[in-house]
């Protein structure tokens, strides 16, 4: 495999799979649609783990963990949550296999041991965690619940993309019940702060927050909020989701509460996740034709410090000097790593850490030894500085701020240059087959307008922004009344 990759401009796609193979993140399996996540590119997920399971912590969440199988009367219980998953639901059938003596003695199931009830493996927790729920809350004093789960789902997808859609994927996913609609619809749109935050502190990745049209709500929601994401070939990508659940599913699995006036009540919910395609997104946001770009808070090692020296000698008086330089950043919570393989030399390690997208690497030589100083290059603009040794760690902290920051202006510069407004239909056609981005358009509110438009252009409605002004016009498509704008775009 060479090791430079496809360039952005000529093949995006290419480009993309690509560099998540030669960045050692991830690679195919032999389960058709499934992903190895190496070591490196699950450095980078639990680092996202870490932050997002601060977060819910800090907003009074609990973690709990649910059976992986649904039985498959609980999974109907809500219809419109089961049909929306229905073609993507895998099911386990039979418990048990056996020897074929017809057959070589190779396995085949047992017909003997059919279940006595299909179990769907989750593709959303909802059913299972919701018929957990009734035994759970009782009374007033059992609300709010607010639980979240680390876990696997799988959703039987026929077009997979290494973390951008894979048939299992990691994720996390949030179940509250409420007493009150207000206190739901305040927990649905906490989360999608909670989430927008994220993304723009620690992914460095700009995001506009919004609710779904009807058609693109989860299933079974009564309404969605959403992240949406531009990444750099000017698809969207939803980053996240929010779901207001209204009673749908108390009601589907009789979850009552007796409030403080003694009667009996309906339980209010809410659901939320985001997953490993998060990966994908940091990836297609600020990566180059170099390889990955990292912003530091969320990257596996911040800063590598390289020698280059000739001979034993020089390499016990270089990293003994960095020694003290590994101690000091890592004092300052700096993750650093000191590569003195003699199996490579320094050049193949700077092209092997550009294509890794550590945010920093420190170069050290005899000659920096003799003169008290280092070499220090940024991944995110290739801009090379000479620092003194003394100054090296104020420095690289100062340094990996301003990479992190960099990242968010220059993306959020891109997607600013990337929306576009239009008053008619060929104006929209035009901007979506040639430029890209998000398109802002009056649309009228009708499923039949979405569709028609999804059926001419592929475009869909990423999202209605949360700050939408009211403002009457007309609709892009059919020309009816309409009183705002909402973002449309092609998506992942």
């Amino acid at each position: 495999m060479s090791k430079h990759l496809t360039k952005r401009a000529d093949d995006y796609s290419k480009w993309y799979n690509e560099l998540v193979v030669k960045a050692d993140l991830a690679e195919t399996s032999a389960v058709r649609g499934c992903m190895v996540i190496k070591p490196y590119g699950f450095a980078i997920w639990e680092n996202m783990k870490a932050e997002l399971d601060r977060m819910f912590k800090e907003t009074g969440h609990q973690n709990a963990y649910f059976p992986l199988f649904v039985p498959k009367s609980l999974f109907e219980a809500e219809e419109k949550n089961a049909e929306g998953f229905a073609k993507e639901c895998a099911v386990v059938t039979h418990y048990r296999l056996q020897s074929d003596p017809e057959n070589e003695g190779k396995l085949q199931v047992d017909p003997e041991a059919k279940l006595e009830e299909e179990l769907v493996v989750r593709p959303t927790s909802e059913a299972i965690i919701w018929n957990t729920y009734k035994k759970w809350i009782q009374s007033h004093r059992d609300l709010p619940l607010l639980i979240n789960q680390w876990a696997n789902v799988v959703r039987w997808e026929m077009r997979t993309r290494l973390f951008l859609r894979t048939a299992e994927f990691l994720w996390q996913e949030g179940h509250t019940a409420h007493a009150t609609k207000k206190e739901a619809l305040a927990e649905a749109k906490q989360m999608q702060e909670v989430y927008a935050t994220f993304a723009e502190d620690f992914m460095a990745m700009p995001v506009i927050r919004g609710s779904k049209s009807e058609s693109e709500r989860f299933a079974g929601a009564d309404a969605t909020y959403t992240i949406e994401a531009l990444m750099q070939d000017g698809k969207a990508l939803q980053a996240g989701t929010s779901h207001f659940l209204g009673q749908n599913f108390a009601k589907a699995f009789d979850v009552k509460y007796t409030s403080k006036e003694g009667k009996q009540e309906f339980v209010w919910a809410t659901s939320w996740g985001v997953s490993t395609r998060l990966i994908g997104g940091l990836i297609m946001t600020h990566s180059d034709d170099a390889g990955l770009v990292l912003p530091p808070k969320l990257a596996p090692i911040q800063v590598v410090i390289v020698p280059i020296y000739k001979g034993q000698e020089q390499l016990e008086a270089i990293s003994e000097k960095v020694s003290d330089f590994v101690k000091d950043l890592r004092a300052k919570g700096v993750s650093v790593k000191f590569d003195d393989r003699d199996t490579m030399r320094p050049g193949a390690k700077f092209a092997e850490y550009e294509m890794k997208g550590v945010p920093v690497r420190v170069a050290l030589g005899n000659r920096d030894l003799q003169n008290g100083t280092v070499e220090i290059a940024r991944r995110d603009t290739f801009e090379k500085s000479t620092v003194q040794q003394e100054e090296m760690v104020g420095y690289i902290v100062r340094l990996l701020e301003e990479i992190q920051q960099n990242l968010y202006k220059k993306a959020l510069s891109f997607r600013e240059t990337n929306i576009t407004e239009v008053a008619n239909f060929d104006e929209f056609k035009e901007v979506i087959a040639t430029k890209g981005g998000f398109v802002s358009a009056h649309w009228d509110g009708t499923v039949e307008t979405e569709m028609k438009i999804k059926e001419l252009t592929k475009a869909t409605i990423r999202c209605i922004p949360n700050d939408a002004k009211e403002e009457h016009g007309i609709c892009v498509f059919s020309g009816a009344k309409s009183s705002r704008k909402v973002l449309f775009a092609k998506a992942y």
